[in-house]
């Protein structure tokens, strides 16, 4: 298990707990914060007792988005002589935060994020970037980027549009304006709202219980191909479809299902 300053891992059954640790910041999400992100669902893939991750955060909020110290020391970072080559050095910054947060999608196993207080900015990011999202009602969201005089830059806006509709979110885009639990579950932000924070953490374990419990190899299949289709015609989600499982159909997972679905007993699959 890597070891990480401001994210926690912690496995049980199957099952990864992911959590934002910086309970004294609102969980804001430094440098380092960023690149543990990345760190600990790199993690959670490569390992195989793992079968799917819950992201939450720890203290009173899930995160209160991007460290302002961090945004505040990116021209020191990318000084340079050269108009062109500072441009350049932001850029590859920018595209290494993306990376960070799609990092929950490359990740195999099914990512979900359990929301309990603030969700801002940089957290609308990276949640957009979890299968699910589930909140307490004490939960709210804010697209904060337009408040501080910038264009949400590492993908709220190419993600959330996908999930909530164009209309809906440029609307949250434009104005920064908060969402509370209710309204989250009404825009389709989140699948559930739980009474409290204790309930949430319950509950999301729940479902991630009920998904470590199915064949793995076919969770992972399902996340690659709604993943594949999103971004690609029905036709081509389709032929890919066909290729995957001409080559992981025939597998212990099927023959388990099978065989213990015969049975009437538990499957018990290999990781």
């Amino acid at each position: 298990m890597p070891a990480l300053e401001t994210v926690t891992i912690s496995v049980e059954a199957h099952i990864a707990t992911v959590r934002l640790n910086r309970p004294e910041k609102m969980n804001a999400m430094n440098l380092q914060m960023w690149h543990d992100i990345r760190s600990a669902f790199r993690y959670v893939d490569d390992t195989p007792d793992i079968r799917v991750a819950v992201l939450e955060g720890e203290g009173k909020a899930f995160t209160a988005g991007i460290d302002l110290q961090m945004m505040m020391g990116l021209g020191q970072q990318i000084q340079s002589d050269c108009d062109g080559r500072m441009r350049e050095s932001l850029r590859r910054i920018i595209l290494d935060l993306q990376d960070t947060l799609s990092s929950l999608e490359r990740c195999r196993k099914p990512v979900l994020a359990a929301v309990h207080g603030a969700c801002v900015g940089g957290g609308i990011d990276l949640i957009t970037c979890a299968d699910m999202r589930y909140c307490s009602s004490d939960a709210w969201f804010t697209i904060k980027e337009i408040d501080i005089g910038m264009t949400a830059d590492v993908g709220t806006l190419q993600r959330l549009p996908r999930l909530i509709g164009e209309g809906m979110a440029r609307e949250l885009a434009y104005t920064a304006r908060k969402v509370d639990a209710a309204e989250a579950r009404e825009i389709r932000l989140v699948n559930r709202v739980f009474a409290s924070p204790e309930a949430l953490r319950e509950g999301v374990r729940a479902i991630a219980a009920d998904i470590a419990s199915k064949a793995p190899l076919a969770v992972r299949g399902v996340k690659e191909m709604i993943t594949y289709a999103r971004d690609h015609s029905i036709a081509d989600g389709l032929n890919y479809n066909a290729t995957w499982n001409a080559a992981m159909l025939m597998s212990a997972d099927l023959q388990e299902a099978m065989m213990s679905s015969m049975a009437k007993r538990a499957p018990a699959f290999k990781d």
